[in-house]
């Protein structure tokens, strides 16, 4: 065994050019798995912290809304928009049958605000109603919101206990949300007065499109949770049939086209990922067949020096997991800060969610890319060790082969 890691390693570093060849080969292996492997996990975990934040099995907006370009995004994912309708409207929708949960939301995209250099969502809800933001707003602020307070998107250059100021009126932020690789990381929430004040100040202040709106007898969305024992589908006709000059969707078929795209790039990733390390491995088999022809009279001669098949077999299987272990463990460490360096970028290109797992997950992913880009490299190896241990010293040491 000494012997095979001491001409292995010489071997590894005495044929730089050759080393670094093969090790840029892993190299672009593992970062190919690594990168692939967590873009299709942070997408998943990006939908699944959004499905999470829903509660709601109906979503009920004003007809004319669903015309608004990002519609969809705006009442999802916390992109900037606003629209309203009449309260009544909401009211009608609660005396229908089917019903066990209701409450709605009021939407304001502020003007700049002191923390960013671009408008952000401003989404209000009723605390003594909802029933699909209050828990993790809780959560988070470790208390129900006052009046006045805001609790602030994961990615807002905001600290909790500041202040910020939209349309004049200045908020206290009570704490800040967990990521969730939407828009929501830069949507700010608060309660039904405050919400009200700053819409009833950007009306004032000239800054609403709305120009004669009264804050308290409109809503943006309404939110519904269907009864037990009732279909969703059944609650949801009743509800366009009714509740005229609204629009209503199942929550699950608005995410659906989210999860379709979802879908469709993880689909894309995983192809292009197993086609670069295809590509590895012919590539590294091709260039360990060749060192191998190469060094034909070097194993020869080790051969009738006393070194059995085994030891010359052993010589390139080891020298294969030095060169794959250096490539992988680089690639890995390359491939994992990209993703952390590009999630924002990645999510914006997208326009999916996009949410970093855990460390705990990174770590398995990053396992993984070890594995695969190592046992890749192995198997490319694995038939130039056979042929190694096959050879015939006398014959090409005679210069016959």
């Amino acid at each position: 065994m000494k012997l095979t890691e001491s001409l292995s390693f010489r071997n590894v570093t005495g044929r730089p050019g050759r080393s670094a060849a093969l090790v840029i080969l892993t190299f672009l292996m593992a970062v190919s798995v690594v990168c692939g492997t967590l873009t299709v996990t942070s997408l998943r975990t990006g939908l699944g912290a959004l499905e999470a934040r829903l509660g709601a099995d109906i979503m009920t907006v004003p007809a004319s809304a669903v015309s608004k370009q990002n519609f969809e995004n705006i009442v999802m994912q916390g992109s900037k928009g606003y629209f309203y309708m009449d309260r009544s409207y909401y009211d009608k929708a609660a005396e229908r049958e089917g019903i066990e949960k209701i409450s709605f939301q009021l939407y304001l995209a502020s003007a700049s605000a002191g923390c960013c250099s671009v408008p952000l969502q401003i989404i209000g809800y009723d605390p003594e109603t909802d029933f699909t933001v209050s828990p993790w707003i809780r959560k988070s602020a470790g208390r129900e919101l006052g009046d006045l307070d805001v609790v602030v998107g994961n990615d807002l250059s905001v600290f909790v206990g500041s202040t910020i100021t939209f349309y004049g009126v200045e908020c206290n932020v009570a704490a800040k949300l967990d990521k969730t690789g939407t828009d929501l990381d830069t949507a700010v929430y608060t309660n039904l007065n405050t919400i009200k004040k700053l819409i009833a100040s950007s009306v004032e202040l000239g800054m609403n499109e709305f120009t004669d709106i009264d804050p308290d007898r409109v809503v943006s969305c309404i939110l519904i949770k269907v009864a037990d024992g009732y279909p969703v589908d059944e609650v949801l006709n009743d509800l366009n049939l009714h509740v005229r000059r609204t629009k209503s969707f199942r929550t699950k078929d608005m995410i659906s086209g989210v999860s379709d795209s979802l879908t469709g790039v993880s689909d894309i990733v995983g192809v292009l990922m197993c086609a670069v390390w295809l590509l590895g491995l012919a590539v590294l088999f091709l260039a360990f067949r060749m060192s191998v022809n190469e060094r034909k009279k070097e194993f020869a001669v080790l051969r009738i020096a006393g070194a059995s098949k085994k030891k010359l077999a052993g010589i390139v299987m080891s020298e294969a997991l030095m060169i794959t272990l250096a490539g992988a463990a680089v690639g890995i460490i390359i491939g994992l800060l990209m993703m952390i360096s590009f999630n924002g970028l990645i999510e914006e290109s997208t326009g999916l969610p996009f949410l970093l797992p855990d460390g705990g997950a990174v770590a398995l992913c990053a396992v993984f890319a070890l594995a695969v880009s190592v046992i890749g490299g192995m198997i490319s190896a694995v038939w130039t060790a056979g042929r190694i241990s096959r050879i015939d010293a006398g014959v090409i040491l005679r210069g016959e082969n």
